[in-house]
Parts: C-alpha cells; sequence; structure tokens
C-alpha cells in the first residue's frame, strides 16, 4: 500500500456503515458495548501520561478517559472519516479539543510519529474495535511496539459467551454480522502469546458469563526500543515483534484538533493461563439482557 492511501475497502465499508448511525452511535451502543468503563477505570494513567485509543469511533471513550485523568495527554486513531468527524465535533462541545488529537489511520499498521508527533504511548487501549479490523492481530502487534516502558495495552471486546445459552451466544452473533462485526475466538490465545514474545504480563476476565473478554498486557519497564534483529536490547531474549513495514496516512482536518484507524471464528476454547499470566477474579453471573437490532 502506498504511503498516502489508507485501505480503501475497509475505510469505504466503515464509512458506509457508520454514514448514518454514527449520530446514534452512542445512545444504542451503551446498552450492549459492556466492559467499557470497567476497562477506563483500570487504565492507571500515570501522571502527564500519553494515551492512544485505537479504533476511537465517536470519541465517547476518549472524551471518558480525558475526565478520568485530567493531566493525561489523549490521541484517538480511527480509519473512519465519518466517525472522525463525530468525534472532532463531540470533543469540541466538550472544551477537550485541546487535550485530544485526532487523526485518520489504519490501526493495523500506523506511524505514531507521522500522525502525532510522537513514537510510545504510555496506555493503549482497544474497545470493541478488534472484532471489526480485518487482520486484528496486526494490531495488537502494532500496539504493542508503540508502547514505551512500563507501558500497557488494554482491550475490551466481544467474548465467546462460554457461559449463556446457545440461543443467545447464536441470536448474538447473527446481529453483530449485520454490522460486519465478529467475535475473535483466538483473541486470549493471541495476546497470551504476544504477552510472551514481549516478556509483558498478561491479565484476563471474562465479564458478565464471556459476554465480553477484558484483557491487559503490560510491557515490562526494562523494555526498550527494537535493535535491528527485531528483539528488545536487554529483553533476556525474548522475541519482540518487529515493527510493521509503515504506513503513512493523510492527514484529515476536522474541527478539533484533528490530523488525520480502527479498522474486521467456530467453536470457543479458553486456553490454559500461559506461564506468567493471571486472571482477575471471576465475574458477576449475571447474563446481560437480549439485544435487538436498532438499525
Amino acid at each position: 500500500m502506498s504511503a498516502s492511501r489508507l485501505p480503501a475497502d475497509h475505510a469505504e465499508l466503515m464509512d458506509g456503515v457508520y454514514r448514518w448511525q454514527r449520530h446514534i452511535y452512542d445512545l444504542t451502543r451503551k446498552y450492549y458495548l459492556l466492559g467499557r468503563d470497567q476497562m477506563i477505570s483500570g487504565l492507571d494513567v500515570p501522571a502527564n501520561g500519553r494515551v492512544l485509543e485505537l479504533g476511537c469511533g465517536t470519541g465517547r471513550n476518549i472524551a471518558l478517559v480525558a475526565r478520568h485523568y485530567p493531566d493525561a495527554r489523549l490521541y484517538g486513531l480511527d480509519i473512519s472519516a465519518e466517525m472522525l468527524e463525530t468525534a472532532g465535533k463531540a470533543i469540541g462541545r466538550d472544551g477537550l479539543s485541546g487535550r485530544i488529537v485526532l487523526a485518520r489511520g489504519d490501526a493495523t499498521d500506523f506511524d505514531a510519529k507521522t500522525l502525532f508527533g510522537i513514537e510510545r504511548f504510555d496506555r493503549i487501549f482497544v474497545s470493541y474495535s478488534l472484532s471489526m479490523i480485518p487482520g486484528w492481530e496486526k494490531t495488537v502487534s502494532a500496539a504493542l511496539a508503540a508502547l514505551a516502558p512500563g507501558g500497557s495495552l488494554h482491550v475490551v471486546d466481544f467474548g465467546q459467551q462460554e457461559g449463556l445459552p446457545n440461543w443467545f451466544r447464536t441470536l448474538l452473533r447473527g446481529w453483530l454480522k449485520k454490522f460486519h462485526v465478529t467475535p475473535r475466538e483466538s483473541l486470549r490465545e493471541v495476546l497470551e502469546s504476544e504477552s510472551r514474545r514481549t516478556g509483558a504480563s498478561f491479565c484476563f476476565r471474562a465479564l458478565y458469563r464471556g459476554y465480553a473478554w477484558l484483557a491487559v498486557v503490560k510491557i515490562a519497564h526494562s523494555y526498550l526500543p527494537l535493535d535491528g534483529g527485531g528483539r528488545a536490547e536487554g529483553a533476556g531474549g525474548g522475541e519482540v515483534p518487529g515493527t510493521p513495514p509503515r504506513r503513512y496516512a493523510p492527514t484529515l482536518s476536522i474541527k478539533g484538533r484533528v490530523k488525520g484507524a480502527s479498522a474486521v471464528p467456530s467453536s470457543a476454547r479458553r486456553p490454559s493461563p500461559a506461564a506468567g499470566s493471571r486472571a482477575w477474579p471471576a465475574s458477576t453471573p449475571a447474563a446481560p439482557p437480549p439485544v435487538a437490532p436498532t438499525g
């Protein structure tokens, strides 16, 4: 892909899906995108920390982070120009334009230095976006490569509904498919694998009987920029995913401080935690109510 182009097929798909939905997105999604607020509360952003959201959509989450962590520096990336327009307006209305920078790009392959003027972040989070991103595994690798020493990646997304009735799982999957959403069966495995390769710690929690999965990958404080061999210097031999080939996205001017990626499986398996990983205490057993199409 050329340095000046986004993956047009997915960018156009997302713009088409959200051209009209973006106006009611936050109102409707709050009833079934569960676990987002728990993830935000657990970010534990350090003083003056740099926080990046991949797949920032309407800006709902990043605005909450701004209010929750008043001295944090915030950045949002999305592939949909339609969503970024909505996010820019919302951030402006909330008086947060001076604290949040938005950019348009591909979450599977982004250059933070080009888009935001910085290379590393203290926290990166992805909320219900990996289930929409083709090649979502690359997003995990790209996010870990963009973390500062001691930084962490926070992910919340649809789980495998492993503790819920089959009829509910079937109903939910059929409804999500209409919006090009596919819960990632291998999400936990991929995050655990990337944790081992980077020498990071890994925490996992199934929420609401597996309706949603919440995970944190925390990079060690000794994590250093990659050397020429795709390995962290002083990392004790642990493999670190090499930085993906750079794809430069055009800047996008939108109201607010917007400079120009969110991007899209079988029976549920729950792999045993790997060495160095741990799970949060079991979540509340209450099942979420069935969801109905919102149009």
